[in-house]
């Protein structure tokens, strides 16, 4: 934790004047929640909490800052995994009163929102309308719009829908001097220089803050299909992949994976979980279907399976009846981070490998874990139709946390140079944060100077979120 600031009392008094006596806390008791991150790995501190409602107060809070030299971290929901939106002393602004969706264009498929909405409501807001906000991961209860944006969240849909980037048409906002950016468009085609949007996409805050965003909508479908499947390995897995695409024509929508002592972890940790099938399997799979009209969804997802049987992919299935099965079986997958928590500390990675070659990189990186950590359990899970992998060791003995974790780094080298050999990424959802920003420094060096150039042209004070990405 950084020594204590203390900033101007000027700068104090006109903070708290630009937003009236809701738009700011010193009260140690509110504030805590907002410095320490989800997994309790950073613990931080603030000197003040802003808490502004409209983008004209964060653009004066901001031009203050700017003015003063006064470094900023910006905070969504708090549910950064990369130490991302936890202040080491800087000026905290939360978007969390920004809430209001500002425009629904059903013609346009488009929906204008504010950057502290959060997710869950967006899809029922959505759905309000008969249409699909396709973004679906398992902190959707609390996770805001605006720091999904800025760390280019993934999530389960990727493979249909792609990245977070790929859902956002246009963007407001405040740039590190306090200028109002006016990038809030329904367009699909606009080719006027630079797509400054995707700048702020996935920046992590540094080079501004997102204050509204306007968000691609879908039609909803007529019918999904949801199947849990037992499987022998990730190599008949991502081979089932490729059939359930083929035969469905293209409406997978989900496809995740997951091994077996990953399920016994929820069954052992999560009220309320049981094991679908009867006999258990070396590794699961949750495959999601989407399809127009309810004609034929069944019979489309019983189809691939059975082709999957036939082929030797699939040893047991079984598919949803019902929404509440639906739910069912999607808790087994979401609820493996909190279960695995519950066991124990873990050494966690996210990182990205083309589909193709998952099966060996996990079977690679993890026979080299093995070789160098054999007190280390390997847990790898993750969304096998975009490549990414979760790929975790963790250690259940209590007694033995200290050591184990003191041996992190050694641990993401094996995992990281084994990404590398693959032509993988070091960070396929989570971002880079302050957890990975040596890695991407010591690993992409050129893309770094790319970055700290384009940083110093926009934030030349380094204010914004200074300690964040490199």
């Amino acid at each position: 934790m950084t020594a204590a600031v203390t900033l101007p009392a000027d700068l104090i008094d006109n903070l708290k004047a630009a937003l009236g006596p809701k738009g700011w806390s010193q009260d140690p008791q509110e504030i805590a929640p907002h410095v320490q991150d989800w997994r309790g790995r950073y613990k931080g501190e603030t000197p003040i909490l802003l808490k502004p409602a409209s983008t004209g107060e964060v653009s004066a809070v901001v031009r203050l800052c700017a003015e003063a030299g006064v470094a900023i971290t910006p905070q969504g929901g708090n549910t950064s995994l990369c130490g991302a939106a936890t202040p080491q002393g800087e000026v905290l602004i939360s978007l969390k009163r920004m809430t209001a969706v500002r425009e629904i264009d059903t013609d346009n498929d488009s929906m204008t929102v504010e950057a502290g909405c959060v997710l869950e409501s967006l899809q029922q807001t959505a759905e309000g309308t008969n249409r699909l906000f396709p973004l679906s991961l398992g902190s959707q209860g609390s996770a805001m719009i605006g720091g999904l944006i800025s760390t280019n969240a993934g999530g389960v849909h990727v493979l249909r829908y792609g990245m977070t980037r790929e859902l956002v048409l246009g963007l407001e906002a405040v740039l590190p001097d306090g200028t109002i950016w006016s990038g809030l468009t329904g367009l699909r085609k606009d080719n006027t220089g630079y797509d400054l949007k995707q700048l702020l996409i996935g920046a992590e805050g540094t080079l501004g803050i997102i204050t509204a965003a306007t968000l691609k909508l879908y039609p909803r479908p007529g019918r999904m299909e949801l199947a849990f499947i037992g499987m022998n390995s990730v190599d008949d897995a991502v081979k089932f992949l490729g059939m359930a695409k083929q035969v469905s024509g293209g409406a997978v929508t989900a496809f995740e994976v997951m091994p077996n002592l990953a399920l016994e972890f929820v069954l052992m940790r999560i009220p309320n979980t049981r094991d679908p099938l009867e006999a258990k399997h070396p590794w699961y799979v949750v495959c999601e279907m989407s399809f127009g009209r309810p004609d034929g969804a069944r019979e489309t997802m019983e189809a691939a399976l059975e082709q999957g049987f036939e082929a030797g992919l699939v040893q047991d299935a079984v598919i949803a009846e019902n929404e509440a099965q639906m739910q069912d079986l999607w808790r087994l997958r979401e609820s493996i981070a909190e279960a695995e928590r519950g066991q124990g500390l873990a050494v966690k990675h996210d990182v990205s490998i083309p589909v193709s070659k998952m099966s060996a990189f996990i079977d690679v990186a993890t026979q080299r874990v093995n070789r160098d950590f054999p007190d280390g359990i390997v847990v790898a899970f993750g969304h096998v139709g975009d490549g990414n992998v979760h790929y975790n060791i963790a250690c259940i003995d209590p007694d033995a946390h200290a050591g184990f974790m003191a041996r992190a780094g050694e641990m993401s080298k094996i995992v990281y140079d084994t990404v590398d050999e693959f032509g993988g990424s070091i960070s396929a959802e989570h971002g880079i944060g302050i957890l990975k920003r040596e890695e991407l420094a010591n690993r992409k060096p050129v893309d770094v100077k790319v970055m700290r150039a384009i940083k110093q042209a926009l934030d030349p004070k380094g204010i914004m979120n200074p300690r964040v990405l490199f």
